[in-house]
């Protein structure tokens, strides 16, 4: 029969029954390795002396497998991890007063052609049609989706604010999936929709929801950036990136040196630079072509090829973005002039908007004014581009300046060490960094093309202001592994380990009676884990330590006097108390995890 300690007595009970036998009858309610699914081994890790990456060490560790390219699985220690993780943003979403739904993984081609989305999602959209031909996607935002169902089913400003969310599978067919869960085909998101009556409401609630992600950020004590964002095809005026710094990350953030600016390198901006006298030359002018997404646009980009010293000469296409909001990013500069030539309709008298090809000029303040006065043609290695230029029927327009704010264009990329836009006296330093979040101001980017209305307080219809919300669940993880390990494995927080204890005994006899330890620790409300398997003690406490849980309580050698080892993985620190105060120092413990 299984016999139990009695935690008060100080005093252990022997036991008898063997690990197979708990085993075979463990149909209680205790979290067992013997039961519990947690593959850890059989992996080699990185040679001596080369650092393990990120996903590697999960994938050794028991939390995650590839399925295919960019698609990973995940085992019941991921997902456990997963699950809390949500967890914490449910608690989170909640403190703004958000609800929680599921919206359908799939959408219609033809909603997202009313927003003008279709297009600009390219190749990164995975299409599909059913038995009866109709064109649908899997979606990898839900704007589209969640702009209809509110539109259908809320019609007064009375039901105003309103903030959905949800945490679901998304899916993108990426070119190049790397990094494990850093970018992948399948990823998991939390997206929180927002619904304001006017557009100073949905900036208080941009303001609040900013809040609740730094709150959230704060309490898994992981160190971000928030930083200036540029708003991509998800459109809106307004938008900030919450960034993980991390040398495997694939963006770069500029922090200055002096003050509080930050911003990812496509928005992030230097002081106004001043027209250059060494770029009079025609031949330091370089041409950068684009094209719009209809083909019938050709944006020429005009900016110094070779750069003055400190500066980059390379342009920043989310600039041109913001300037032409039609712009196909996914086309290169030789392409583009291809495309835009083979749709190219001709300019007639009356003409339709959008019906015949034009050419728009974006010139970078760099240029001399006499640059932008003179020929250009010359400036591009294309000789096609030069006929286009003198052909004189083509509609033609020159940009020299931004339309909102009337500031001289700058086009190029920002590089490390320009003066801070912000003050007078820094400069800017970049980061490399994972995007963890980003929140979006969109106003009426979709609730205007799909009808989203209400009816204000004079009985007048006006669309809903609209913010979007997003969190990478599956990069979190990732990040927070990253965060957290050492050189002996992972070091999970406490509120995103996958159990907050794990129990170890030396022998089948501390094997045994660690049940009663468990009862003990579960009753204070933790997650307990019992390692019960017929391993090894050497290897299941190199295994703990692996695997990252934050506290082991280890049964060993002066259990038989009612002792036990408590051990904190965050800072491998160890603890040997009496069975009486076992409990107080695992909370303490934990409370510092």
């Amino acid at each position: 029969m299984l016999l139990h300690l009695h935690l008060r007595t100080l005093t252990p009970l022997p036991s008898r029954a063997s690990p197979a036998l708990v085993r075979l009858f463990a149909t209680d309610h205790r979290n067992r390795l013997t039961t519990f699914f947690a593959p850890s081994g059989g992996i080699a890790g990185a040679a001596y002396g080369v650092k393990e990456d990120t996903h590697s060490l999960l994938v050794r560790t028991g939390y995650l497998r590839q399925a295919h390219a960019g698609v990973f699985h995940y085992l019941p220690l991921g997902q456990r991890v997963h699950e809390k993780l949500e967890k914490l943003i449910d608690k989170h979403m909640r403190s703004i007063g958000a609800s929680k739904l599921a919206l359908s993984t799939i959408s219609s081609e033809k909603l997202w052609a009313k927003t003008g989305r279709l297009e600009k999602g390219g190749a990164e959209l995975f299409r599909i049609k059913d038995r009866k031909g109709a064109r649908l996607l899997l979606s990898p935002t839900h704007e589209e989706e969640i702009t209809t169902l509110v539109s259908s089913l809320v019609s007064s400003h009375k039901q105003l604010p309103l903030r959905l969310y949800q945490t679901t599978r998304k899916f993108r067919d990426e070119r190049r999936p790397r990094a494990g869960l850093l970018r992948g085909r399948e990823f998991t998101m939390k997206d929180l929709y927002t619904f304001d009556l006017t557009p100073e409401a949905s900036l208080e609630t941009y303001a609040a929801v900013q809040g609740a992600y730094r709150s959230l950020f704060d309490e898994l004590k992981l160190r971000y950036i928030v930083a200036e964002a540029d708003s991509g095809t998800i459109g809106g005026t307004l938008s900030h990136e919450y960034h993980y710094p991390s040398l495997s990350g694939e963006d770069t953030v500029f922090t200055c040196n002096e003050c509080t600016y930050s911003a990812n390198a496509e928005a992030a901006r230097t002081r106004t630079p001043t027209p250059h006298p060494a770029l009079e030359e025609p031949g330091n002018i370089a041409v950068f072509h684009g094209v719009s997404t209809d083909r019938t646009t050709l944006i020429n980009v005009f900016y110094p090829r070779s750069a003055p010293a400190g500066t980059s000469n390379e342009v920043n296409t989310a600039v041109v973005r913001t300037l032409m909001p039609t712009l196909d990013a996914g086309v290169g500069s030789a392409e583009a002039l291809e495309m835009w030539r083979v749709c190219f309709h001709e300019y007639s008298e009356g003409a339709a908007a959008g019906s015949y090809s034009q050419i728009v000029n974006l010139f970078d303040t760099r240029l001399p004014h006499s640059v932008m006065e003179a020929s250009f043609s010359s400036h591009s290695d294309q000789p096609m581009f030069r006929e286009f230029v003198a052909d004189k029927r083509i509609p033609t327009t020159a940009v020299t300046r931004e339309t909102a704010t009337g500031e001289p264009l700058n086009l190029l990329k920002m590089k490390e060490g320009e003066g801070c836009p912000a003050c007078e006296t820094g400069v800017l330093v970049g980061t490399s960094a994972v995007e963890l979040g980003h929140t979006f101001h969109l106003g009426t980017r979709y609730s205007e093309p799909l009808k989203a209305l209400v009816t204000d307080g004079e009985g007048r219809q006006a669309p809903m202001e609209m913010g979007c919300h997003g969190i990478g669940v599956s990069r979190m993880i990732s990040a927070v592994a990253e965060g957290y390990r050492d050189d002996a494995g992972l070091c999970w927080p406490r509120v995103a380990a996958p159990f907050e204890v794990v129990i170890v005994g030396k022998d089948a006899a501390a094997v045994g009676d660690a049940e009663g330890v468990y009862d003990e620790l579960a009753g204070a409300g933790l997650d307990v884990l019992l390692d019960d398997r017929e391993k090894d003690f050497v290897w299941k406490m190199k295994d703990a330590e692996l695997v990252g849980y934050p506290v082991c309580v280890v049964l060993g050698r002066r259990w038989k006097d009612g002792r036990v080892e408590v051990q904190v993985r965050s800072g491998r620190k160890k603890l040997e108390v009496g069975v009486a105060e076992l409990r107080e120092t695992v909370l303490r413990a934990l409370e510092e995890a």
